[in-house]
């Protein structure tokens, strides 16, 4: 019986065109963005949708530092922090990463997933009568730890401050309240209005939880985010980021204050309860985020070549939707059978890797691919990705950008 409820839905996904698949790449050391196919002998394909955004998983400082944790230490951490014990690199990433943000305490785990679903989980059940105000688009780490708790939950509708304020107003103001939303979403590319959402925030004296996985080692001074460079990161009062993306490497924290930080290493279940990174991957994550704070030639080359890479797309009327403003293009194909066969036909065809990107990622009817350039990518590498896509919408027809957004406009 359950095996028989299991493969129902299993059929359902997939006669939706929403069943996931794993295509197998061995990235090649040195060489990013280029991965080896698996069972191919062929030349390698191009990936053009990693969240290694700025390369700093190949970096030769970050390489080396991990090596000689692991020669110094061992593979594994042992543990949890509280049983294992915390290795000494752990203080040391922790104060890098509070120093980073501004703010008087950090706090690792070892996903950015987790760091989210334990921290809300955590601040939502130790803060008596807690409502928690989540934009819409808030990633599923954010989603799934708000759902797990009982307390009253209220979604806002995207980057719409006015309908924010008017669910702040609707309660106490003294009634506990935290507002969590991202600067950069994944899918769109959009930047929130910071400014204003922390202002009706604590207009309405709420908590003010930010996500800046997709904007840490990027934007602002030393890559510290959109917060830091808008001059806003004192006015938050949790910044979560990941070490997964533009750090190279692996892991989630946050930042806050010695309290907020205390509280959730001592009450979070989903960081007491589990085993802590081992010290080469917490070695590797403190060497990328001090140099990404010393230098600005990766950053540079990231917004350089996105440029470069937007003006392309541009020139073959590829649909790069008009909500991104970061250095996530979002290229709008539309329907999910037909994007999963353009995907297929862009690696095989083209040595092109991008992801299909489907419901429930996003909402039906706008299945993507999310393209992202890279300091590694070269001005080659761009103009074969920016021909490959044209002779690929062709192919199936998949509206240009001339006949899309123009008629969304008629």
């Amino acid at each position: 019986m359950y095996q028989a409820l299991l493969r129902e839905q299993l059929e359902t996904l997939k006669s939706s065109n929403q069943y996931r698949t794993f295509t197998t790449l061995s990235r090649i050391c040195g060489q990013y963005p280029l991965a080896k196919l698996d069972g191919c002998d062929q030349k390698p394909v191009v990936v053009w949708c990693s969240n290694d955004y700025l390369g700093m998983s190949q970096h030769p400082s970050v390489r080396e530092q991990m090596h000689e944790a692991l020669d110094t230490y061992g593979a594994g951490s042992g543990g949890s922090r509280n049983i294992g014990g915390s290795h000494e690199v752990y203080s040391q990433l922790e104060t890098s990463l509070a120093e980073w943000h501004g703010k008087e305490a950090a706090l690792v785990f070892p996903t950015g997933f987790g760091s989210n679903d334990a921290t809300l989980q955590c601040l939502l059940r130790s803060i008596p009568d807690c409502v928690v105000i989540s934009d819409e688009l808030n990633h599923a780490s954010i989603v799934n730890g708000i759902r797990s708790t009982p307390n009253e939950r209220r979604i806002f509708r995207h980057n719409d401050v006015e309908h924010l304020a008017e669910i702040l107003a609707s309660y106490p103001l003294g009634q506990p309240k935290i507002v969590v939303f991202e600067s950069i979403y994944s899918m769109d590319g959009d930047i929130a209005p910071m400014a204003a959402i922390i202002a009706v925030a604590k207009c309405y004296n709420a908590l003010t939880y930010l996500d800046e996985v997709h904007a840490v080692g990027m934007y602002g001074p030393r890559g510290a985010g959109v917060a830091a460079k808008l001059g806003l990161a004192d006015e938050v009062d949790i910044i979560q980021g990941t070490m997964a993306k533009a750090i190279g490497v692996i892991g989630g924290y946050i930042a806050s204050t010695r309290v907020i930080v205390d509280a959730v290493r001592s009450f979070a279940t989903g960081f007491i309860f589990t085993t802590s990174l081992p010290p080469a991957i917490t070695a590797g994550c403190l060497a990328s985020v001090e140099h990404l704070k010393g230098s600005n030639t990766e950053r540079e080359l990231l917004h350089a070549q996105t440029a470069k890479l937007r003006a392309r797309l541009k020139h073959y009327d590829i649909p790069v939707m008009p909500c991104s403003q970061t250095h996530v293009l979002p290229v709008l194909v539309g329907e999910a059978k037909r994007c999963k066969a353009a995907a297929e036909r862009l690696l095989h065809t083209h040595g092109v890797y991008l992801q299909p990107i489907n419901y429930p990622s996003v909402a039906v009817g706008t299945e993507r691919f999310r393209v992202n350039a890279t300091p590694n990518h070269s001005d080659a590498q761009i103009e074969h990705l920016a021909v490959s896509l044209r002779e690929t919408f062709e192919h199936f027809a998949i509206p240009l950008a001339s006949q899309l957004f123009r008629a969304e406009v008629a």
